[in-house]
């Protein structure tokens, strides 16, 4: 799979800009504020419908602009696709396919799939848990576009039933009384029900991304030290358990029937604790994907080197899953067994030259890879390819 056409129109800084791509490597090259970032993030955002630099789209549109429209010609064995999205800050977002208007707008994640490596990948190890459940999150809705629609709904239903347990709580201690929580039974089970999809959906991604992330992690550090993946679960030792002890349910369901009734029964025993907070103690929201390095904790016992080659295995492992795995939607299927596009945004300025040579070693054989760099120098030698000058915006191609 590869783009073959990027067109924006007031976005970010570029009011009108159309670029012609190959299969193979294509390298953006230009000063810092120039707006390369700004091209390989409209691609990304294709696929993801998000941005990995901001969390609203407010910042995508060009200042005064009232929206702005990314076009994306994605090609696969001799298939193209032309997606084109309007985005609406404070309204909904707007899609075509082909010329087509699609019902939704996230109706169109799953014809183009990207792997972007960025300097803020370095917070999947040393960040908080929150950016490694968005990870998760993200590469779960490339492998399986439906669940972009789960995971609006847990969203919608966790910070509906978080306001009815906060009422709940002022009314308890206003008047010492016990509230009405009538209503209650029936987001626990609409809770339960969803949470149990995106459970089951992120321990399968571990388990598939897990030998990937370990072989990942020998090629970058050149052996040095074994990278382990797992997954803490609030259902069975979270956070809220300061000893550590395991609560009642010993073990997680292998189903996603079994997931709902053990989170039906955490949120029946922890009801009285959820109302006294005012918060929503069990569930996918307090999950956390563990990244362990020979055995100890990688963020706060990994050094800055270790932690870069830990957020590129991640990075790595997801394109292998990508290529080599399956959606179970009609629209993925489009894409199925085909490679996501790769997108290193300024990441070799980052890397040392070992690890700069490892990972451009590892990618120069993908069907597309979108380099931005400062400068060409930045570029390694492996990835020579297509070169454009942004500058000012402008892009020009050079060779």
């Amino acid at each position: 799979m590869h783009v073959s056409t990027l067109a924006l129109t007031d976005f970010r800084s570029y009011e009108q800009v159309e670029l012609e791509l190959e299969p193979g490597v294509s390298a953006l090259v230009g000063p810092n504020g120039q707006g390369k970032t700004n091209l390989v993030e409209a691609v990304g955002y294709v696929a993801t419908l998000g941005s990995h630099r901001v969390a609203t789209d407010l910042a995508l549109v060009r200042a005064g602009a009232p929206r702005a429209v990314v076009r994306v010609r994605a090609s696969r064995a001799g298939r193209s696709t032309l997606v084109e999205l309007e985005i609406n800050p404070g309204r909904a977002n707007r899609a075509q396919v082909n010329r087509a208007p699609v019902r939704r707008a996230r109706d169109v994640l799953g014809i183009l799939r990207t792997v972007l490596f960025a300097p803020e990948d370095l917070a999947l190890v040393k960040g908080d848990p929150e950016g490694r459940r968005r990870f998760l999150d993200e590469l779960g809705v490339q492998v399986s576009p439906r669940m972009a629609g789960v995971l609006a709904d847990h969203d919608r239903v966790l910070r509906q039933r978080n306001a009815l347990l906060k009422t709940a709580g002022g009314a308890r201690r206003g008047s010492g009384g016990t509230a009405d929580l009538r209503t209650l039974d029936v987001w626990d089970s609409r809770l339960a029900q969803i949470g149990a999809q995106v459970l089951a959906m992120r321990v399968s991604l571990v388990d598939q991304l897990r030998p990937h992330v370990a072989a990942a992690y020998q090629q970058v550090s050149d052996g040095q030290g074994a990278a382990v993946l797992g997954y803490r679960s609030s259902l069975v030792g979270s956070v809220e358990e300061p000893d550590g002890a395991a609560p009642d349910v010993p073990h997680l369901g292998d189903t996603p029937e079994l997931l709902e009734a053990q989170l039906l029964e955490a949120m029946s025993r922890l009801r009285g604790r959820e109302i006294d907070r005012g918060v929503s103690l069990v569930g996918p929201h307090r999950d956390e994907l563990v990244l362990t390095l020979g055995g100890l904790p990688a963020k706060g016992y990994a050094s800055h080197g270790e932690s870069w080659s830990y957020a590129l295995a991640l990075r790595l492992a997801s394109f292998e899953l990508l290529t080599h795995g399956s959606g179970d939607d009609a629209i993925a299927g489009w894409a199925e067994g085909s490679e996501p596009v790769l997108i290193l945004d300024d990441v070799f300025a980052e890397l040392d030259v070992r690890r700069r040579d490892r990972l451009a070693h590892l990618v120069a054989g993908a069907e597309q890879v979108l380099v931005t760099a400062a400068v060409a120098q930045d570029v390694p030698e492996q990835l020579a390819g297509a070169r454009y000058d942004v500058m000012g915006g402008q892009v020009t191609r050079v060779r």
